[in-house]
């Protein structure tokens, strides 16, 4: 009897300390998901042992109740507390019940119809850290240049916030972070729609962006959120300025300058309290390292004037006039939207653009042009562009071609619109001008009076512009260059073809000077393609970290400011 009852009590332990094991696991089983498979397969496994063990006890009343307990807690169903599948339906009735989200629906759906609608941003029945980050990134769109308001933006703060998670189900809670994620992507790294830029003359390629694959990214790297790697690099270089501008505008320092006559010009030496304004302004901008206080044009201040210009885009000398204190005097809020124009204009641009080895990249409003190698400037000109009724096009190409001494064919409507009356005032005009008729077409001989100069370069355009050297050289000493038909005239014409064949053993530097003799046309197709980028910035920040401003010479800005300054939370 002692026997059984010692062998009966230790069964009893065991089966006991079995049964704990099981509670132990089934624990786990429900609330780890990523040790569920694992777990299950030892609970199996243990139980399995624990029959063999009862099955050989002699007290088989008791064996019996234990193995019914045993099984009763293995045949609950357990509870996956993860979120319920979004599913078509659910999206319809969510868009349907907040009709301000629905321009996201197509863009959530695709989100989920790629996850086999499965939950995006919880796991195991809380939020991913993803979903708070997207959040605070939301909450600081103002870094961003952003003024945008997502629409039922405080059941979104109450999500975090807990004050509204008793009247949201879980399906629209999951719908409504997806609709912001949308949002947030949509504003910050594609910006405003195809359609509004094309009106605003913005023709270079725009980037790309799929939702479903930046979440992809996101998802697995959170921090990427916080990366300067989503966008065009100028727009973190803008971002840093802008910062640095509201702070300004902020401490009350961008004071007005007095003009006590728009005749008046100051040189050195000149002594004003609107130079001491000048003075102070150019400190708070950075063109000066610090304030003296003094009223007297110093050597100290015309350091500071002449960086002043150069960010301006003026003639680099020592004077100031009235014209360069009106635009000292321009409200600090409009060159905070010229910033931010100029950031949109950014989130347009495929990051990957200017990773060429070797491209050229022109700026309208600064009339300038950059030819890179491996990430090196090694050419700066300046250029002449289209003027307001022939705009020079932004667009993206590649140079394939050189043309040394070219012919130019007179387009149609520069024939229409003033070859035809020149002729008629002057009947040996196209004798004067070197102008020859070819199958029907007047078209203008090589030579040193050609309209195209001496050389010019041929990359393909739906608009039949090119880049072209010009015998008008005196036009490049102007600040306002906008002179053109809409190609691009370069004043460093030769320079920028001696570099480009400069590894070119068929074009040695006596071959393109006989070349640009302007005697015949000289056609040569580029062994390599070289990448060409027009675009329009009238914001842009050097390597320095100096930010230029550039007249907005077409007008773009302030409807672009519109558009970004616009309601979309209703």
């Amino acid at each position: 009897m002692k026997i059984r009852t010692i062998t009966t009590i230790s069964t009893l332990n065991s089966t006991v300390n079995s049964l704990l094991t099981y509670q132990i696991f089934l624990y786990l089983y429900v609330n780890n998901r990523a040790v569920r498979k694992y777990i299950l397969s030892i609970a199996v496994l243990l139980f399995g042992f624990s029959l063999v063990t009862v099955y050989h006890n002699r007290n088989e009343n008791l064996t019996a109740k234990m193995i019914s307990f045993a099984l009763q807690i293995f045949q609950k169903p357990t509870v996956d507390k993860s979120i319920t599948s979004i599913d078509s339906v659910n999206i319809a009735r969510f868009f349907k019940k907040y009709p301000n989200l629905k321009k996201y629906q197509s863009d959530v759906t695709a989100l989920y119809k790629k996850r086999n609608y499965n939950s995006i941003w919880y796991n195991d029945n809380r939020l991913i850290e993803f979903a708070n980050l997207l959040y605070s990134k939301v909450n600081q769109l103002e870094e961003e240049g952003l003024k945008s308001r997502i629409a039922y933006k405080e059941k979104i703060d109450g999500i975090f916030n807990d004050t509204n998670s008793g009247n949201l189900s879980q399906p629209e809670t999951e719908l409504l972070l997806s609709s912001m994620y949308v949002f947030y992507a949509k504003k910050v790294y594609k910006g405003i729609d195809i359609e509004k830029t094309d009106e605003m003359g913005w023709f270079l390629p725009r980037k790309n962006l799929s939702y479903e694959n930046l979440l992809d990214s996101l998802l697995v790297d959170p921090k990427l959120l916080s990366k300067n790697e989503q966008l065009f690099g100028q727009y973190y270089k803008l971002r840093e300025v802008l910062k640095r501008y509201r702070q300004i505008e902020k401490n009350g320092e961008w004071n007005p300058i007095a003009i006590d006559s728009l005749e008046r010009v100051f040189k050195p030496k000149d002594s004003s309290k609107t130079i001491g304004q000048i003075r102070q302004r150019l400190a708070v901008t950075g063109d000066l390292k610090l304030d003296s206080k003094s009223n007297v044009y110093d050597a100290e201040l015309m350091v500071g004037i002449l960086n002043y210009k150069k960010r301006n885009g003026y003639k680099t000398d020592y004077l100031i006039a009235s014209k360069h204190i009106q635009r000292m005097n321009i409200p600090i809020e409009k060159y905070i939207k010229t910033i931010i124009a100029n950031m949109e204009r950014c989130r347009w641009i495929d990051p990957k653009l200017t990773i060429a080895d070797e491209h050229i990249v022109i700026n309208i409003p600064s009339y300038k042009l950059f030819y890179k190698k491996d990430g090196v400037n090694i050419l700066e000109s300046k250029i002449l562009v289209g003027k307001n009724m022939t705009e020079t096009v932004v667009l993206s190409s590649n140079i394939t071609k050189i043309v040394f001494s070219p012919y130019w064919n007179i387009p149609k409507s520069i024939v229409e619109n003033e070859l035809k009356d020149l002729m008629t005032l002057n009947e040996d005009y196209m004798t004067i001008h070197n102008i020859e008729w070819n199958n029907g077409n007047p078209r203008q001989k090589p030579g040193p009076r050609n309209s195209l100069g001496l050389v010019k370069f041929v990359f393909p355009n739906s608009d039949d512009i090119y880049l072209h050297d010009t015998p008008s050289k005196d036009l490049f000493q102007y600040e306002y260059r906008a002179y053109s038909h809409g190609c691009i005239n370069i004043e460093k014409a030769k320079e920028l073809a001696l570099l480009i064949l400069k590894d070119d053993p068929d074009w040695p530097i006596e071959r393109i000077n006989e070349a640009m003799k302007g005697e015949k046309e000289t056609p040569y197709i580029l062994k390599k393609k070289i990448p060409i980028h027009i675009g329009y910035f009238t914001a842009w920040v050097n390597d320095s970290g100096e930010i230029n401003f550039y007249n907005d010479i077409y007008i773009r800005d302030e409807r672009l400011a519109e558009l970004l300054f616009s309601d979309d939370s209703k």
